[in-house]
C-alpha cells in the first residue's frame, strides 16, 4: 500500500479515535493547527484549479473534513468539561483574539456563523441543486454534440471516448456536490449547539463541581467555549468558501486569480470612473481627503498604466495567408498530405443546409443512426465519415467516396420530394425526371404542391434527408467488405477476447492470423452476410482452422454454420423461392474447376460462360418481374466457383447452397437455369 493511502486511512482510524478516546492538551493544539492547515490549503487548490473535474475528489474530502472537524470539536468540548483547559491554541483565541471580553467574543463567533450559514452555505446549496439538475438535463445534448462531431472527423474515437467519460465524470460530481453542501450545512448548525451546550454546562460543572463563584465560572468556561468555538468555524468558514467557490467556477484556460484579474481590469477607462467616484465622494462628503484622494490617485494610475500595455498585434488576412503558405512548404507537413479518409461525403454549396444544424439540416444525425444501424444488422463498426462541401461540384450534386475514390453520386433539390411510382398508375404528376440513386428506379422531383395528388396517386414520396441517408447506406452496406481492414478486424477480436478469450486464442495468431479472418469476414460482408455473430464464425474457424488455410474454403465452413441465420435472411414466413441450376449446368461448372497447390479455381470455356450468364440474366429478370427478390440456390461443391462467375455481373444476387438452409424451410423453385 503507497504511503499516501496509509496516510488517508490513518486520519479516518484518528477521526474515530476521537470521538471516543479523550487526547491531551497538547495534542489537541496540534490536530487543531492541522484542521486550519487543511481547511487553508482546500481552498487555495479550489481557487487554483481550471475546472470543477480537476478536484473531483471535493465531496468525498468535504464530509472526511467535516467529520475530522466534529471529531475535534467532540474532544475539545471532553476536555473543557472535565478538565478545565483545552489546549493553548483555544486559550490563545478566547483571549487574545477576542481581548479576553465575552461579549466581543460572543458577537464574533455568532458573525461567523451567520456568514457561514446564511450567506455562503444557503447560496452553495443553492447552486449546488441547479447545477446538478441542469448537468443531467444537459447530458443527451452534450452526448449528441459528441456524436456529431466524431461522425464529422473532428475529433477521434479516443477523443470522443474521453469526452463521454467527463460528462459522465462531471455528472456524478455535480450530483454529488448536491448531497455534500449539506454536510457543510449541518456542520454550521452543530456549531451552535456545541456552543451553547460548552457554555451551560461548563458553568454548571465548574460551580457544581468545582467550587466555582458563578462570575469565576462564566469567566473561565465562555472564553474557553468562545475561543473553541471560532477555532472551529474558522476552518469552516474557509470550507464552505472553497465549496462555493468549486460549485460557482466555470471552465477556464487559467485560474481563478488570473480570470478575476484579467477580467475585473478588462476595461481600463472604468477605473477613471471609478477614481472620480471616490475624489468627489471625499469633497462632497465630510469623510477626510486624505483617505479618498490617495485611493482615487491609485485608481487612475492603475487605469492608465493598463491602457499603456500593448495589445497583442492581430495578423491581417496577408500575414496570415503568408504563414499558411509558409507551414505548407515545410517538408514534415507534406506527410499529413497523404492520408485518407475511409469514408467521405462531399456536397455542392447548394446542399449546405443539409449537414448545417443551424438551418435545420440533420444530416449528422442520421449518419450517426446509420451507423448504429449497419453495426446491428452487418455487425461491423464502420469509420467516422468524413463531411465536407467542395465547391468543384454543382451546387445540388453530392458524391460519396470509400478510400479516397468515387463510388456513388446523386442530385438532391432541397425544396422539391422525390416522388416514385409504384407501377400500378400511370405517370401523370409533375415534376423533373431522374433516378432514384439507391435502387436505380425512374423517379421525379415534385414540389410540396403536389406532393399531397402524388401521395394519393399511390407514389412513394420522400424527403431530400431521406434520400440521401438510404442512398449512403446501401453504399455502406455494398462497400462494408473495403472498409474492413486489419486494423478494424483486430479492433473486432480484441472487443470478443473480453468475453471468449479461450475462443480467440484458439483462433489466433495460430492457426490463422489476423489477414486471414479479415479475408472470411470481408467475404461474408461482400455476399451481405451478416458478422455480428462472431462467436459462430470463431468456433467453426477453429475446427476447420487446423485443417486448411484457404480462406475460400473457410468462408464455406463458416456459411453453412451461419445456415439458420441465412435462411431467416432470406426466407419468408418459412418458405423460400429460389431459383436452381440444372444438372447439366452443375455438371458443366464442376468439370471446369481447376486445382492447384494455390488454390481451386474455375476456368470455363468463354462460349458456355457466356451461355450461362445470359440464361441467368433471363431468370432473374423473369423473377423480378414477379416482385420477387431472386436467389441462386446450387450444391455446396460449387457454390464459390459459380459466385466468383456471376459476381461481376449480378453483385447483389444471393448465390445459396443446400447446405445454408435449415431444414424445416419449405424451398419452392421459380425457374431452373438451364444451357443448350
Amino acid at each position: 500500500m503507497k504511503v499516501r493511502d496509509f496516510s488517508v486511512l490513518l486520519g479516518v482510524i484518528l477521526i474515530v479515535a476521537m470521538l471516543v478516546i479523550p487526547f491531551p492538551s497538547w495534542l489537541l493544539s496540534i490536530l487543531i493547527i492541522l484542521n486550519i492547515s487543511l481547511a487553508l490549503l482546500v481552498l487555495l487548490t479550489t481557487m487554483n484549479m481550471k475546472e470543477a473535474l480537476q478536484f473531483s475528489v471535493f465531496p468525498s474530502l468535504l464530509l472526511l473534513l467535516t467529520l475530522f472537524r466534529l471529531g475535534l470539536n467532540v474532544s475539545t468540548t471532553r476536555s473543557i468539561l472535565s478538565k478545565g483547559e483545552a489546549g493553548g491554541v483555544v486559550e490563545t483565541f478566547g483571549t487574545f483574539v477576542v481581548g479576553g471580553n465575552l461579549v466581543v467574543g460572543l458577537v464574533v463567533f455568532l458573525i461567523l456563523i451567520i456568514i457561514q450559514f446564511v450567506v455562503i452555505t444557503r447560496g452553495a446549496e443553492r447552486v449546488s441543486e441547479v447545477a446538478a439538475r441542469f448537468t443531467l438535463d444537459a447530458m443527451p445534448g452534450k452526448q449528441m454534440a459528441i456524436d456529431a462531431d466524431l461522425n464529422a472527423g473532428m475529433i477521434s474515437e479516443q477523443e470522443a471516448r474521453e469526452r463521454r467519460e467527463n460528462i459522465s465524470r462531471e455528472a456524478d460530481f455535480y450530483g454529488a456536490m448536491d448531497g455534500a453542501t449539506k454536510f457543510v450545512k449541518g456542520d454550521a448548525i452543530a456549531g451552535i449547539i456545541i456552543v451553547i451546550i460548552n457554555l451551560i454546562f461548563g458553568m454548571v460543572i465548574g460551580m457544581v463541581q468545582q467550587g466555582m463563584g458563578f462570575q469565576d465560572a462564566a469567566s473561565h468556561y465562555s472564553l474557553l467555549t468562545v475561543g473553541d468555538g471560532i477555532v472551529s468555524q474558522i476552518p469552516a468558514l474557509l470550507i464552505s468558501t472553497a465549496t462555493g467557490i468549486i460549485v460557482t467556477r466555470t471552465a477556464s484556460n487559467s485560474n481563478l486569480g488570473e480570470d478575476v484579474m484579467s477580467q475585473l481590469l478588462s476595461y481600463p477607462k472604468m477605473l477613471y470612473v471609478t477614481a472620480g467616484t471616490i475624489f468627489l465622494l471625499g469633497i462632497a462628503t465630510p469623510i477626510n481627503d486624505l483617505l479618498t484622494i490617495p485611493v482615487a490617485a491609485l485608481l487612475a494610475i492603475g487605469g492608465y498604466r493598463l491602457q499603456k500595455v500593448p495589445d497583442e498585434p492581430v495578423e491581417t488576412e496577408e500575414v496570415q495567408e503568408k504563414n499558411e503558405a509558409e507551414e505548407l512548404r515545410r517538408p514534415e507537413n507534406v506527410v499529413n498530405l497523404l492520408n485518407i479518409d475511409p469514408i467521405e461525403f462531399e456536397f455542392g454549396y447548394g446542399l449546405i443546409p443539409l449537414a448545417d444544424a443551424n438551418q435545420g439540416g440533420d444530416l449528422l444525425d442520421r449518419i450517426v443512426m446509420i451507423r448504429r444501424q449497419l453495426a446491428m444488422e452487418l455487425g461491423i463498426i464502420l469509420p467516422v465519415v468524413r463531411i465536407r462541401d467542395n465547391i468543384q461540384l454543382a451546387p445540388n450534386e453530392y458524391r460519396i467516396k470509400i478510400k479516397g475514390n468515387e463510388v456513388a453520386k446523386g442530385e438532391l433539390f432541397l425544396d422539391h420530394y422525390l416522388a416514385m411510382n409504384s407501377g400500378e398508375e400511370e405517370d401523370s404528376i409533375e415534376g423533373i425526371d431522374t433516378i432514384e440513386p439507391s435502387f436505380g428506379l425512374p423517379a421525379k422531383w415534385i414540389t410540396e404542391e403536389v406532393k399531397d395528388q402524388a401521395e394519393m396517386l399511390g407514389y412513394t414520396v420522400v424527403d431530400p434527408p431521406s434520400v440521401v441517408s438510404t442512398h449512403l447506406t446501401e453504399v455502406l452496406k455494398a462497400n462494408a467488405h473495403d472498409l474492413l481492414g486489419r486494423q478494424e478486424t483486430q479492433q473486432l477480436i480484441d472487443h470478443m477476447k473480453e468475453t471468449y478469450p479461450v475462443l480467440v486464442e484458439e483462433v489466433t495468431p495460430n492457426p490463422l492470423s489476423v489477414g486471414d479472418i479479415q479475408k472470411v469476414l470481408a467475404k461474408l460482408l461482400k455476399e451481405n452476410i451478416s458478422i455480428r455473430n462472431l462467436p459462430i464464425i470463431f468456433e467453426t474457424l477453429a475446427d476447420y482452422g487446423k485443417l486448411t488455410s484457404d480462406t475460400d474454403l473457410l468462408t464455406e465452413y463458416v456459411r453453412q454454420a451461419l445456415s439458420r441465420q441465412i435462411t431467416n435472411q432470406y426466407a419468408d414466413e418459412g418458405t423460400i423461392k429460389v431459383i436452381t441450376l440444372s444438372a447439366q449446368v452443375e455438371k458443366l461448372i464442376a468439370d471446369s474447376v481447376q486445382q492447384t497447390e494455390h488454390g481451386n479455381y474455375l476456368s470455363i470455356d468463354p462460349v458456355n460462360s457466356q451461355k450461362l450468364i445470359e440464361a441467368v440474366s433471363k431468370k432473374v429478370e423473369e423473377v423480378s418481374i414477379m416482385q420477387q427478390m431472386p436467389v441462386i440456390l446450387c450444391s455446396p461443391a460449387i457454390r464459390m466457383f459459380v459466385r466468383q462467375l456471376l459476381e461481376r455481373y449480378f453483385p447483389r444476387l444471393p448465390i445459396l447452397s443446400f447446405n445454408e438452409l435449415e431444414p424445416n424451410v419449405e424451398v419452392q423453385s421459380v425457374g431452373v437455369v438451364t444451357i443448350e
